[in-house]
């Protein structure tokens, strides 16, 4: 293999890299920030979480033996 084939092929994988951290350091800061204790707390109040529906009772009902 030629010197001038190693040092594009190389490059290209520098490149790549560089533009895979790009890539991921830009989707870290685009994130939004994480939720204080007490605003968790409260969407959790909220009723944000499990509810038995309809369907999930149906489902109880079909999975008893």
């Amino acid at each position: 293999m030629s010197q001038q084939s190693k040092i594009a092929r190389r490059t290209f994988f520098a490149v790549l890299g560089g533009a895979a951290a790009a890539g991921v350091a830009a989707k870290l800061a685009s994130s939004s920030p994480p939720l204080p204790r007490a605003a968790e707390a409260a969407k959790e109040a909220q009723g944000d979480s499990y509810r038995l529906t309809d369907h999930i009772k149906k489902y109880y009902r079909t999975t008893t033996i």
